[in-house]
């Protein structure tokens, strides 16, 4: 058995333990071409020193032993990241979410994806801009740049917002944060704010943190996507391009 194939036990490994990722997903998040992660996988081309390095960079716990002889176990006990979804509890010791302990989430540029109904209707045609791996936020859809400031200071613009994806509009927690589209005479508006019932029938309100921003209310028909924050991620240090 070559590195090569070993890879692809791999691949085969964490999509079915960790999280399923298309080629082209996994193609971005190891640092290849499409091109050249096919090459791999099809055992076109044979994968180099390079190539090693960049799998085990994406997931440090693969062992780096096994890849290049094939001995020993494929993944260093004790450290990988876990399959093993951990429950989390309420006060009447109720299941109320499964968290992963770890994921991989695909962080999407919005202006290059046309639209939040776009990128929610058919995410695999959309190419992440990058991935960040997270730990207990729940199972969530992927990650967008915030532009604007009416969540400011709690989100400013340039933050990653982690989102869930929501089918059911009876299904919002009054009160939370949430991503949403509503279209207002043929233009799709895309807000971050904490949605509330109005007290007028059929619509919704939508409120900013910051206090120069003033509240909204719009039909719940006009919503066209909407999906709950789970995790703001924001970094205070430069980041390499």
């Amino acid at each position: 058995m070559d590195i090569n194939i070993r890879l692809k036990l791999f691949i085969e490994w964490y999509r079915s333990n960790v999280q399923h990722l298309s080629d082209k997903e996994l193609s971005v998040a190891l640092g290849l071409s499409y091109q050249q992660f096919n090459a791999i996988i099809n055992e076109r081309d044979k994968a180099g020193l390079k190539i090693i390095e960049k799998f085990l960079s994406f997931y440090p716990d693969l062992n780096s032993n096994w890849v290049i002889t094939g001995n020993n176990k494929m993944i260093i006990d004790g450290k990988s990241i876990a399959a093993e979804p951990v429950m989390i509890y309420n006060n009447n010791n109720k299941a109320i979410e499964r968290k992963i302990q770890k994921q991989l989430i695909p962080i999407y540029n919005l202006s290059a994806a046309a639209g939040l109904v776009s990128l929610f209707n058919d995410p695999n045609s959309h190419i992440p801009a990058e991935y960040i791996s997270l730990g207990n936020v729940g199972k969530v859809d992927g990650g967008l740049y915030a532009i604007g400031d009416s969540m400011y200071p709690l989100v400013k613009s340039g933050d990653i917002v982690v989102y869930r994806q929501m089918h059911d509009l009876d299904n919002i927690f009054p009160g939370e944060m949430y991503l949403l589209s509503y279209d207002m005479d043929g233009e799709e508006y895309i807000v971050i704010k904490y949605v509330q019932m109005s007290d007028k029938p059929g619509y919704l309100k939508l409120v900013s943190q910051n206090q120069h921003h003033s509240t909204k209310e719009i039909p719940i028909s006009k919503v066209r996507a909407i999906a709950q924050i789970k995790a703001n991620v924001r970094f205070n240090t430069m980041r390499p391009l």
